[in-house]
C-alpha cells in the first residue's frame, strides 16, 4: 500500500485481532516504514478514557500540538448549533491540503475506543479523500464486546475496497519460530509444550519466555533449547507474577494509575495519591524496570494492553469504582472541561450521587453540539441515576431530549420532553415546550408542532429567543400544512405590527407569503418576499435555522424559472450557512437540492451523485427526516435511464422510510415521481389517482406547475391518455394563467406552449416548446410531441418534418442519457421506416477517455490543474462528495487509481486546457 501511494494511489488497511496479537506492533512498523520512505505521517490512538471526547483520536493525530479538543473549544460550541459539520471540516480541509502535497500515512490505533464522531468522520474522510495518495491504517481489538457502529464502519470500508487483516493466533510453526528468536535455539518438545500455554498470543508468548529465561528455566545444548523444570504455569499467571514481584507501594501505584487509564499523567497520579512527584520517582522507576510502564510523550503508558488489563483485574470492583469516583472528583475540582471527569464518573456514579450527576450533566452539555451521540449517552445515564423527584431531573431530561433530537431519535426525544414538561417549573417550561414543538416539526407532525408553539406564544414573559423559535415553528408548520387561510392571516398580522414581533417572526411571515405567492401564481412577489427576508436575516436577529431556508426557497424559485446558475449560487450560499450555523439537521439538503437542479440541467450523472451524497450524509449523521426527495430522485433517474426495476425498488424504499411526507418542498415532486414510475409500469389510471389533488385543487396545481414545471406537459398528456380531457384542460388553463401573470419569466410561456400544443394538437406551439425550452429533457420532449403530431399528418412534407423532430428528440434524450425515452423515440422512427443506431454504443465506449461524461472531463481538468476536491467542487457548483464520486468513476473507466495518473491522461488528451497552469 505504501509503495502504491508513492505513485499517487491511496488506500485503507484495517487490522483487527485480540489483545496481544500484534496490531500495534504492525502499525508501528508501518509508521516507521512510511517515515523512512519520506511520507508525511500522522499517528493517533483512542483509549477508554478519551472515548467521550469528540474526534479525540483524529485531533491527536492531525493537530500540530497533538492535543485533544480543549475545554474552551467545547464551551464555545454552546447554543442551538450542532457543530459536527464544522468539527469534521476543521480536520478535513487541512488534511486535504496536506496530502495534496505528497503521500501520507494516517495511522489510528485502538479504534474500538473511538468516540461516535470519530467513526462518522472516518467514513466521510476516507470517502472524500479516496483519490489522494493517503494510506489509512486502522487497528481495533476484538473479543471484548461488540460495537455495532464500529462493525458497520469496518464492513462499509471493506466493501469500498479496504484491505482487512485479521491477526489470528500463531500456528505451531510460527510459535516455534518465535521461541527460536527469543531463546536463540530450536525448541525441544517440552519447550513447545510450555509455549502452547500462551494459546498463540504473541505478547503473552514472548512475555512468558523472557521471564522464564531470566529465571534460568531453560538450557541450551547442541543448538536446541530444553527446560530444567517441568513447571507449566498459565501465561496469565506469569504476567501476574511479574506484578507480584514488585514492592507493595509500586503495585498500589500501578493500580491507581490503571484506573486513570492505559496512558496517564504523572501529575494526575501524584495528585490522586497525595504524593509529590519526587515521592513517586522510586515506584515509577521500579515499574519501568519491570517492563510494566514506559514513557509515551509527556505521559506514562502501560507497555501493553494486556498488562494494563492485568493490573485492573487485581482491583476489587468496589475499590475500582471508588477510585474512579476519586479521579472524577479530582478532575472536576480542577475546573475546565467536565468531559475527562465524566469518563470516570460514568463508571462510578451511584443513584442519587449529586456531585457525579452534576459532572455528567455538565459533560453532556459540553459535547451536545459536537458529539450529540455522546451527549445522549451521558444524559441518559444521568437520568438513570436520578430520582424523578430530584429538581434537576427536568434539566437533565431537557439535555437528553436535545441530544436525541440531534441524532434523529425523535420519538424518544418527544417522550422525554413531554415527561419533563409535566414536571417542569414555570421557568423551564418554555424551553421544553419550544423544544417539543421543534421535535414534532422534524417528526413530520406540523399540526401538533403548530399547536405546541402557539400554546407557548399565549404565555407572558417568554424570552425573545424562545419566542422567535416558536413563531418560526408556527410559520414553517403552516407552510408544511399548506394552510393558506390561516397562514396568510398570520403572516399579514405579523407584518402589520412588526415592532411587536421578533425578526424571526417577521422572516417566518415573509417566507409564508413567499410560499403563498407561488401558490397564487405571483412569482415576482415571491422573489420580493424572499429577498426582504434575506435582508432581515443578514442584518437582524434571527434564528440560525431560518438563514438556509430562505436561500433554499430562492434556489427553488430560480430552478422553477430554469435559471440554473442562480439556483446553484443560492444552494451554495445555503450550504455555507448550514455549516457556519451548525445546522446538521439540514446537512443533506444542499446535495438533494443540487440533485434536482442537475437533473433539470440534463446532467443525470451529477444528479445521481448528488442524490447519493445527500442520502449518505443523512445516513451518517442520523438526519433521516428529508431523504425521501433523494430516493425519489434516484427513482426518476433510474426510469430515465430505462431501468424500471431499479425505479420500482427506489419507490419501495421510499414507502419504507419513516419520515415526514413532503417536508421541505418535496411533496409535489415526490408525488409526480411516483406517478411517473406507475405510468411507466403501464398503469396510467393509478398515476392520475396519485396526482388527483394537483388536478383538482387550484393552489396545489399552481404550486406544482411553478415548482415542478415538467409536470405541465406530462400531466396534460397523462390526462388525455386516460380519456380525461377536463383534467388536461385544467392544467393548460392554469399554466397559461401563470405565463400571462408572470411576463418577466419567459420560461413559463414556453411551458404553457408545450401543454397547449399537446391539448390542442398545435404544431406551432410544440415547435416553440422544442426550440425555446431551457431544460434539455423538456426540449427533447417537446420535439418528440411535435414529431408524434406530425407523423399523423398526411403528406410527405409532414412525414419528413416528423422524422426531423423525432431525430431532434432522439439526439436530445441520448445526449443527457435518457435511454428509456431514446428507446421510445427510436421505436417511433422505426414505425416511420427509419432506423437509427444506438447512440451509446456508437459514440461512448465503456472505458477510456472517450467514455467520460462532460462533467467528468471538467472535473478531470480541474484536478489536473492541481485543485483539491473542495476547490473543484466550488468551481463547478457541486458538493465535494460528488467530486469524489466522479473521481472514483473516472478511475474505474480509465483503469487508474491516482490523481497523478489522471493528470498525465489529461495532459495527453487535452494539453491546451493545461497551458495556463
Amino acid at each position: 500500500m505504501l509503495q502504491a501511494a508513492k505513485v499517487g494511489r491511496g488506500g485503507i488497511v484495517l487490522v483487527e485481532g485480540r489483545s496481544g496479537a500484534g496490531k500495534s506492533r504492525l502499525l508501528g512498523m508501518a509508521v516507521a516504514a512510511a517515515a523512512t520512505a519520506g511520507f508525511g505521517v500522522a499517528q493517533g490512538a483512542a483509549d477508554e478514557l478519551t472515548q467521550l471526547i469528540p474526534l479525540a483520536p483524529l485531533i491527536s493525530a492531525l493537530e500540530p500540538s497533538g492535543r485533544t479538543l480543549p475545554a474552551d473549544d467545547c464551551l464555545a460550541l454552546a447554543g442551538p448549533a450542532d457543530q459536527r459539520l464544522l468539527l469534521v471540516e476543521r480536520l478535513l480541509g487541512p488534511l486535504e491540503q496536506r496530502v495534496a502535497q505528497g503521500p501520507m500515512l494516517l495511522a489510528l490505533d485502538d479504534v474500538q475506543w473511538a468516540d461516535p464522531m470519530t467513526l462518522v468522520a472516518l467514513r466521510s474522510m476516507t470517502r472524500d479523500l479516496a483519490s489522494y495518495p493517503l494510506v489509512w491504517m486502522l487497528t481495533r481489538t476484538t473479543g471484548s464486546g461488540d460495537c455495532p457502529r464500529l462493525n458497520r464502519l469496518f464492513d462499509v470500508l471493506e466493501r469500498d475496497g479496504a484491505i482487512r487483516i485479521t491477526l489470528e493466533a500463531l500456528d505451531e510453526r510460527a510459535v516455534a519460530d518465535v521461541v527460536t528468536d527469543v531463546l536463540g535455539a530450536a525448541p525441544e518438545p517440552d519447550v513447545l509444550a510450555l509455549a502452547g500455554i500462551a494459546d498463540g498470543n504473541p505478547f503473552l508468548l514472548v512475555d512468558l519466555l523472557e521471564k522464564l529465561k531470566g529465571e534460568g528455566v531453560f538450557h541450551i545444548a547442541d543448538g536446541h533449547v530444553g527446560m530444567d523444570s517441568a513447571r507449566l504455569p498459565r501465561a496469565q499467571v506469569v504476567t501476574q507474577e511479574r506484578l507480584n514481584e514488585l514492592s507493595e507501594r509500586t503495585r498500589h501505584l500501578l493500580q491507581v494509575a490503571a484506573v486513570l487509564g492505559r496512558s496517564f499523567s504523572v501529575k494526575d497520579l501524584a495528585e490522586i495519591l497525595g504524593e509529590s512527584t519526587i515521592g513517586l520517582l522510586p515506584m515509577v522507576e521500579e515499574a519501568m524496570s519491570a517492563g510494566i510502564v514506559e514513557p509515551a510523550g509527556d505521559q506514562l503508558t502501560f507497555r501493553h494492553d494486556l498488562l494494563w488489563q492485568a493490573v485492573v483485574g487485581t482491583i476489587p470492583t468496589p475499590v475500582r469504582q471508588a477510585l474512579h469516583r476519586d479521579a472524577g472528583e479530582m478532575l472536576l475540582k480542577r475546573g475546565g472541561s467536565a468531559v475527562p471527569a465524566a469518563a470516570h464518573l460514568i463508571h462510578s456514579a451511584g443513584r442519587g450521587d449529586e456531585s457525579a450527576l452534576r459532572g455528567l450533566g455538565q459533560a453532556a452539555r459540553e459535547v451536545l453540539r459536537s458529539s450529540p451521540q455522546t451527549a445522549a449517552d451521558l444524559a441518559l445515564r444521568a437520568l438513570e441515576l436520578s430520582d424523578p423527584a430530584d429538581p434537576d431531573w427536568v434539566g437533565r431530561a431537557a439535555t437528553a431530549a436535545d441530544a436525541l433530537t440531534a441524532i434523529g431519535r425523535l420519538p424518544e426525544a418527544a417522550d422525554l420532553a413531554r415527561g419533563a414538561l409535566s414536571k417542569a417549573p414555570p421557568a423551564q417550561a418554555p424551553h421544553l415546550r419550544c423544544a417539543l414543538a421543534y421535535i414534532l416539526l422534524l417528526s413530520g407532525r406540523p399540526a401538533d408542532a403548530v399547536a405546541e408553539a402557539e400554546s407557548l406564544l399565549t404565555q407572558h414573559d417568554v424570552p425573545d429567543d424562545l419566542r422567535g423559535i416558536a413563531e418560526w415553528t408556527v410559520c414553517w408548520g403552516l407552510i408544511c400544512l399548506n394552510d393558506f387561510g390561516k397562514g396568510r392571516l398570520r403572516a399579514e398580522s405579523v407584518l402589520a405590527e412588526r415592532e411587536r414581533h421578533t425578526d424571526a417572526a417577521v422572516v417566518g411571515a415573509l417566507l409564508l407569503l413567499a410560499r403563498f405567492a407561488v401558490a397564487d401564481g405571483r412569482v415576482a412577489d415571491s422573489f420580493a418576499h424572499l429577498h426582504e427576508a434575506l435582508q432581515i436575516a443578514n442584518s437582524g436577529t434571527v434564528e440560525a435555522i431560518q438563514r438556509p431556508y430562505t436561500r433554499l426557497l430562492l434556489s427553488l424559485n430560480w430552478r422553477a424559472m430554469r435559471q440554473f446558475e442562480e439556483s446553484d449560487i443560492a444552494i451554495q450560499a445555503a450550504e455555507e450557512e448550514i455549516k457556519a450555523c451548525g445546522l446538521t439537521v439540514l446537512a443533506a439538503q444542499p446535495a438533494l437540492f443540487r440533485s434536482v437542479v442537475k437533473l433539470a440541467a440534463g446532467r443525470l450523472d451529477d444528479a445521481a451523485a448528488e442524490a447519493q451524497a445527500g442520502l449518505m450524509i443523512a445516513d451518517e449523521l442520523g438526519t433521516h427526516g428529508f431523504i425521501r426527495v433523494g430516493v425519489s430522485m434516484l427513482a426518476l433517474i433510474a426510469m430515465r435511464r430505462g431501468d424500471i426495476d431499479a425505479a420500482v425498488r427506489h419507490i419501495e424504499r421510499y414507502h419504507s422510510i419513516d419520515a415526514a411526507p413532503g417536508m421541505l418542498f418535496g411533496s409535489v415532486w415526490e408525488r409526480w415521481v411516483m406517478a411517473a414510475v406507475v405510468e411507466a409500469q403501464g398503469d396510467p389510471d393509478r398515476a392520475v389517482d396519485i396526482l388527483h389533488a394537483i388536478y383538482t385543487d387550484k393552489e396545489e396545481r399552481c404550486w406544482a406547475l411553478l415548482t415542478t414545471p415538467l409536470t405541465a406537459a406530462w400531466m396534460t398528456r397523462l390526462a388525455l391518455a386516460t380519456a380525461n380531457r377536463p383534467y388536461a384542460q385544467t392544467i393548460v388553463d392554469t399554466v397559461e394563467y401563470l405565463a400571462q401573470s408572470n411576463p418577466d419569466f419567459p420560461a413559463l410561456a414556453t411551458t404553457a406552449a408545450h401543454a397547449r400544443g399537446i391539448l390542442y394538437r398545435d404544431p406551432g406551439a410544440l415547435a416553440s416548446a422544442a426550440a425555446d425550452q431551457p431544460e434539455p429533457w423538456a426540449r427533447a420532449s417537446g420535439a418528440e410531441d411535435l414529431g408524434v403530431l406530425l407523423s399523423t399528418t398526411p403528406g410527405a412534407s409532414a412525414r419528413e418534418q416528423a422524422i426531423a423532430s423525432l431525430d431532434q428528440a432522439l439526439d436530445g434524450y441520448e445526449h443527457i442519457g435518457a435511454l428509456r425515452d431514446a428507446a421510445r423515440v427510436r421505436a417511433r422512427l422505426r414505425a416511420l421506416g427509419v432506423r437509427r443506431r444506438h447512440w451509446a454504443q456508437l459514440q461512448r465506449p465503456a472505458f477510456g477517455w472517450d467514455s467520460l461524461t462532460d462533467t467528468e472531463r471538467a472535473v478531470a481538468v480541474l484536478i489536473a490543474r492541481g485543485m483539491t476536491n473542495r476547490q473543484a467542487a466550488a468551481r463547478m457548483f457541486l458538493s465535494p462528495h460528488t467530486v469524489s464520486t466522479h473521481l472514483r468513476r473516472m478511475f474505474s473507466k480509465l483503469d487508474i487509481a491516482s490523481r497523478v495518473e489522471l493528470a498525465c491522461i489529461v495532459a495527453e488528451e487535452c494539453p491546451d486546457l493545461l497551458k495556463d497552469t
